[in-house]
């Protein structure tokens, strides 16, 4: 699926229940109603791609690294998240990330939920990825 071009144009995420699952390489599994209206991708262009669909070119690498270490060996994992929308728009969440597991207690996906993000965390979480862009250069 082709990513769209980013725009510099924010979309304010209300808060509303937005849910993702993926399997444990990442390929979305799930997603509810609120994804679908934030992100832009109908349900069906959603599922059995990449979860990195979403990923935004702000967002550094060493972000999405640290995530997957933490929810690989079974913990949350909280953070700041940029995300690009099929129209190129953007929207910040701060996303929660829990394994699922199945009956033997292996990891089989993830579940992914988001939050309201504070503004003034915005600005300082922004420019921290900015220097770790400037790194993976």
């Amino acid at each position: 699926m082709q990513r769209p071009k980013p725009l510099d144009q924010e979309v304010f995420f209300d808060g509303k229940t937005l849910i993702s699952e993926t399997d444990t390489k990442g390929i979305i599994t799930f997603v509810n109603r609120k994804f679908v209206e934030m992100s832009g991708y109908t349900k069906e262009e959603a599922l059995g791609q990449p979860h990195s669909l979403l990923r935004h070119p702000n967002m550094p690498k060493a972000a999405f690294a640290e995530m997957w270490k933490v929810v690989q060996s079974g913990k949350m994992w909280e953070g700041y998240v940029k995300n690009l929308r099929k129209d190129g728009k953007f929207y910040w969440v701060i996303v929660n990330i829990i394994p699922k597991y199945d009956e033997n207690q292996n990891i089989i996906g993830y579940t992914a939920s988001r939050k309201i993000p504070n503004r003034d965390m915005i600005n300082k979480v922004s420019m921290q990825y900015k220097e770790m862009i400037e790194k993976e250069k």
